[in-house]
């Protein structure tokens, strides 16, 4: 294949470690990846100011994916600082938040899950819209048409393509659970809903439902496996996602990618976790699941099988990080990987 470009973003805490991580397991394949490394995260913005420079931007922006770290943020805010991840968001427009949960092998997992959640990843309570009223904080929250259809058609694409491809979903039929609170939140909401069963008209192939997203919260719980597809959004499909990955082993084997028009950008779900940063026990598994959903997105479909069987294999094995039960390092979690490719 020609050289694929991958920026490089470590971030702050654990994700100095997972990350490299992740990137040796990518390099192990023999696909030509040149590495254009940049930096983002708040040990930056208090060295320079800046927590995420246009430099930084610019190498996403000639590269058009992204391989991102954790980051830290600080308490309560601090004056001058902006959420790497937020900015990139807004930046290049990743309207698309691919969270998928799928069963691991291990004790510490439920199994026959696989569900994915898509989550709207610009707007909603995100959407960076606050001020300070007195003694009252206010917070909008936005929801348009052109933000709520968009993320319906991502989430049906989605569907359709988990029906097609080649791993024994060929006989179920795709499904959409909309997940909302329309009943309270009756104008955004609503808005929400309308336009995912305008855009579920387009897909008459895929089964449609509709739940509140208490009830949701709750059915993952009780019954994970009965989920396909969700599409949410912003606030909500953040914390669903975060309670489905708890069901197959936490924050740690969480991968999540971030797709927009022109470029997309992949990182662990979990944050920088500085209780355990630089002491090599950081889980890598989040990060390098991320790195296999980059390579399908750059079309290397069976080079991220390859990379997804090998975590499977050393799970199967008993090689676990400690947040799974075990006592392997970062090092020697990464080294089995690398073992199985």
């Amino acid at each position: 294949m020609s050289q694929q470009k991958i920026c490089l973003i470590r971030g702050d805490g654990v994700g100095k470690e997972v990350i490299p991580a992740a990137a040796k397991v990518l390099s192990a394949l023999g696909l030509g990846i040149q590495w254009v490394e940049a930096e983002a995260g708040y040990e930056l913005f208090q060295r320079t100011g800046d927590a995420i420079p246009d430099a930084t931007l610019a190498a996403i922006a000639d590269v058009g994916v992204a391989l991102f770290g954790a980051t830290s943020s600080p308490a309560g805010g601090e004056t001058g600082y902006r959420s790497p991840i937020l900015v990139m968001r807004r930046t290049f427009d990743l309207y698309t938040n691919l969270r998928p949960v799928r069963s691991l092998p291990g004790a510490f997992s439920r199994q026959e899950i696989d569900l994915l959640v898509v989550r709207e990843n610009t707007e909603g309570l995100y959407s960076g819209r606050e001020r300070r009223d007195g003694d009252t904080a206010i917070a909008e929250r936005l929801i348009s048409v052109q933000g709520s259809e968009r993320i319906a058609r991502a989430a049906y694409q989605q569907a359709v393509r988990r029906v097609a491809c080649a791993d024994g979903r060929a006989n179920r039929p795709g499904r959409v659970s909309i997940v909302h609170k329309a009943n309270v939140l009756k104008l955004t909401d609503g808005l929400f809903r309308q336009c995912c069963l305008r855009i579920a008209e387009d897909f008459p192939g895929i089964e449609t439902s509709e739940l509140l997203v208490d009830a949701a919260a709750m059915r993952l719980v009780r019954d994970p496996q009965n989920f396909d597809v969700i599409v949410t959004t912003n606030l909500f499909g953040d914390i669903l996602s975060d309670e489905a990955s708890a069901l197959i082993g936490g924050l740690g084997v969480a991968p999540s990618a971030n797709i927009g028009p022109s470029v997309a950008v992949f990182e662990p779900v979990h944050g920088s976790a500085p209780d355990i940063a630089g002491q090599g026990i950081a889980n890598p598994i989040g990060a390098i699941l991320s790195s296999a959903m980059l390579l399908e997105h750059i079309g290397h479909e069976p080079d991220a099988q390859r990379v997804r069987q090998a975590v499977y294999a050393i799970l199967a094995d008993g090689v676990l990080p400690t947040d799974l039960g075990g006592s392997a390092s970062t090092r020697q979690v990464t080294a089995a990987i690398l073992q199985n490719l």
